[in-house]
């Protein structure tokens, strides 16, 4: 005689096999996962995490409005105590009387020459390294062990480079004290910062671009430089501006390989010793003969090179604003 298995019926009038187990079980972990989300989405722990919400941003905001005061109140201070000291005197001349009149061309002029030097050394270096490391080095623990190395350069101290550059392009390379051993050592202080921007702008450039055009027939190195490079070059000038607005503000890094105390002349050769804004702020601060009576002279310095750096910083940014148009 054919078994039939014994079927029972459940309260809604379905049958279920013997020995299956009942829904009771189910049905009160489904209730408990709802009860779970109702309390997640309770109206208190909504009001909890809009307040913790409202507490970091309002942090954030804090911070921001903190630096952007203390931004105002440098520029105004220095525009207080330094703007009777601009003029065109101050702009054209060279000091006169110890430094206690006259202008300061030769360090406006140096200041230019040595950051824009740094950039001629640092950044197709930077760049070409960041397309090394990015495009063509193998992951592995050497590439690490470079990023490293890289990153803890970008914390050095200026003064250590600033006597690098004496041991090793003044002295060695016979350089001597002069536009070039500062350039190439400004180079080198602003080389990792342009080397990570450089990365992270090729990193940004989506891998789609390089399989199609892969996919087209090009080399990789045609790839690289018709495609990856004007799509991440906008993102690159932004590591320029940064070494820009380091270089042209340093004192340490130059100190000991192109600036002077004193040079009433305007340099002829790369091989010239020169002034420099950051160092004759520094002079006036500290080693002058009248201190107190070149004060408006230090204010109005120091105005100086906040405007060209700001100048150098809006002419890059402009650039760069010109090229994302055009991409």
């Amino acid at each position: 005689m054919t078994r039939m298995k014994a079927m029972d019926y459940s309260q809604t009038g379905t049958r279920r096999p013997a020995g299956a187990p009942t829904s009771t079980g189910g049905i009160r972990r489904s209730n408990r996962k709802n009860e779970d989300c109702e309390g997640a989405w309770s109206p208190v722990s909504t009001r909890k995490r809009h307040w913790t919400q409202s507490g970091v941003f309002g942090l954030f905001r804090v911070a921001a409005l903190i630096n952007g005061f203390a931004l105002l109140f440098i520029v105004g201070f220095l525009l207080l105590n330094g703007w009777k000291a601009i003029n065109w005197t101050f702009l054209s001349q060279a000091p006169m009387d110890s430094m206690t009149r006259g202008g300061i061309l030769p360090c406006i002029i140096g200041t230019v020459l040595l950051s824009f030097g740094a950039m001629v050394v640092a950044f197709p270096w930077g760049v070409a390294s960041a397309i090394y490391l990015h495009e063509y080095a193998k992951p592995g623990p050497a590439l690490r062990v470079i990023r490293l190395g890289i990153n803890n350069l970008a914390g050095v101290p200026s003064v250590v480079f600033g006597l690098f550059g004496l041991a090793f392009f003044v002295t060695w390379c016979k350089l001597g004290v002069s536009v070039l051993s500062g350039a190439l050592t400004l180079g080198a202080l602003v080389l990792p910062v342009i080397i990570g921007t450089a990365e992270e702008a090729l990193r940004s450039v989506p891998a789609t671009y390089r399989e199609a055009s892969l996919a087209l027939g090009a080399t990789k190195w045609q790839t690289i430089y018709r495609v990856v490079l004007p799509a991440a070059f906008p993102g690159m000038l932004t590591g320029s501006i940064l070494g820009i607005s380091r270089a042209a503000g340093e004192t340490a890094a130059i100190m000991f390989t192109a600036a002077v105390f004193f040079t009433p002349h305007l340099p002829s050769s790369l091989f010239d010793p020169v002034m420099a804004l950051p160092y004759h702020i520094y002079v006036l601060a500290t080693a002058g003969t009248q201190i107190e009576a070149t004060r408006p002279l230090q204010y109005g310095t120091s105005l100086v090179l906040i405007g060209l750096v700001l100048g150098m910083n809006l002419i890059a940014i402009f650039y760069r604003a010109r090229l994302q148009r055009q991409a």
